[in-house]
């Protein structure tokens, strides 16, 4: 059930983007907050029933329309993500120089986690974040520095990092090119 639940994310971001509309049309619509769009379709929160039927009136849809357009669950033994399923993860936050790519998550028991490929760019710029997840980080290619709380520590590829993500943190690419990683969040 909680991953039909989760999917209910992606399928509003699915229609939204077939639809043209931004995340912030969709929030003012609904009455609610940029960042709780974001987070409800990258599978970070599920919405409370009012506020979903509030998202989906704000996408145009009839509600028994929206809900025949969501993947059920198979009871494989394995998962597989494609790579043309990878969506690029559109942030509520200013961020100059990153981009997030879903590339997996799911729900097991009590521990749910995503998996995302993160680019950051040469000079990228943003404040520093909290995320209600531990992470894991693995540099895959170039290098760069994380700054957790008032530590500093520089990654370069191979190295790997996991932290609370509740301390406030932020990567910085000091170097002359992208750096990739491999970052998983995990929900507890």
């Amino acid at each position: 059930m909680t991953d039909y639940l989760v999917g209910i994310g992606k399928h509003i971001k699915e229609v939204r983007k077939s639809n043209k509309q931004n995340i912030s049309d969709i929030a003012q619509l609904a009455e609610v907050s940029n960042g709780l769009i974001s987070r409800i379709e990258n599978g970070r929160t599920i919405p409370s029933l009012p506020v979903l039927l509030n998202i989906i009136n704000a996408l145009n849809v009839e509600v028994a329309e929206f809900f025949k357009g969501i993947p059920q669950t198979s009871n494989s033994n394995f998962i597989i993500s494609r790579k043309e399923d990878n969506t690029v993860i559109e942030k509520e936050d200013e961020a100059v120089g990153f981009t997030y790519k879903h590339i997996f998550s799911k729900q097991i028991s009590s521990l749910g986690f995503e998996t995302v490929l993160l680019e950051v760019a040469p000079n990228s710029k943003r404040e520093k974040v909290t995320t209600d997840a531990f992470e894991f980080k693995y540099i895959l290619s170039g290098e760069c520095s994380y700054i957790i709380g008032e530590e500093e520590v520089l990654l370069k590829e191979g190295d790997s990092l996991f932290f609370d993500g509740r301390i406030p943190h932020v990567p910085i690419n000091r170097g002359a090119e992208t750096s990739k990683m491999l970052v998983i969040y995990f929900f507890v």
